[in-house]
């Protein structure tokens, strides 16, 4: 039960940060919330990992060009590139095809890593992402859109950040350190790579009380509060079953965005059950894992991870 609760504040943080997020990209730009966002996550994120996981501070630091990688790919990468979505899109849909992510990672397992899923997943993988719910939702129920490949931008940088994540996990799966030192090494690093970026495009500080507000959100929430849930959650309950809680984060989107007055239409809801029943498909397929704690976890806890 425990577990459980851990999960489901960790994957509404997490949802949160797709809302939050399409709020602050009104006034502020992709560049400024990711390095901000990280350079506020990064110390917290640091302390814990010493804490928590006790690492061998030396022996991390000398798998730097992998974590770097990493860094580039899902903090930076990914982030800028979701956050750029969101000024294209709603966060219900970013959300919806985001879902997808774990059948697209599966697929991608496939093709580098000689994976071999049940016929299950493979099952999972043809409703949810290749046939039906990520289609219907980047066409908003309208099939000339697919046929003359009018997609909004949203949902097109939305299928190249969770393409991004993918790459990350899969490289991130031959990783064996504990997962909240990996986690904060490449924040670290996002942080650094960032800062002279940030700094050409003079990506300043919120100059507004609501985009500070977001901003403390973000790094306090998604940032920190989902990856400690998330970990101790997984020193009771395995990753696969961790991963299934993921479904969460299109669902209370969905909720967020109801009251929060905004329409949700029937293409998006349609998407969202083929969607998610495919990603539930492809997860009951999927070889059973015993739980581990979080100094022998290390990275592919976070293949299922959504920051």
């Amino acid at each position: 039960m425990r577990a459980a609760v851990y999960l489901i504040l960790a994957n509404l943080f997490w949802a949160g940060n797709f809302v939050v997020g399409q709020s602050a990209m009104k006034t502020m730009d992709p560049l400024q919330l990711t390095f901000w966002r990280w350079v506020l996550a990064a110390a917290p994120l640091l302390l814990l990992a010493h804490f928590v996981d006790r690492p061998d501070w030396k022996a991390v630091l000398r798998r730097w060009p992998v974590l770097l990688l990493l860094s580039v790919l899902g903090m930076s990468g990914y982030t800028l590139l979701l956050y750029s979505a969101l000024q294209h899109t709603s966060a219900l849909n970013a959300s919806l095809v985001t879902a997808a992510n774990p059948a697209l990672i599966m697929v991608l397992a496939v093709a580098f890593l000689r994976d071999r899923p049940r016929p299950l997943s493979w099952l999972g993988i043809g409703l949810g992402l290749g046939l039906a719910g990520v289609l219907l939702v980047l066409a908003g129920g309208d099939l000339q859109r697919l046929l003359t490949f009018s997609i909004n931008a949203g949902e097109l940088l939305i299928l190249a950040a969770i393409t991004v994540w993918g790459f990350y996990t899969i490289i991130a799966r031959r990783l064996s350190l504990p997962a909240i030192t990996s986690t904060a090494v490449q924040v670290a690093l996002a942080a650094v790579i960032l800062a002279p970026v940030a700094a050409v495009a003079g990506a300043g500080l919120p100059s507004t009380p609501a985009e500070s507000w977001s901003l403390a959100f973000i790094a306090v929430f998604p940032s920190l509060g989902s990856y400690l849930l998330w970990n101790l959650a997984l020193k009771r309950t395995t990753a696969a079953n961790a991963g299934n809680y993921l479904n969460l984060i299109a669902v209370f989107t969905a909720v967020i965005t109801v009251l929060l007055g905004q329409p949700i239409t029937l293409a998006q809801v349609t998407g969202g059950i083929l969607v998610i029943s495919g990603v539930l498909l492809t997860s009951a397929g999927q070889q059973p894992q015993r739980p581990r704690s979080s100094k022998s976890t290390s990275s592919p806890p976070s293949e299922s991870r959504v920051p």
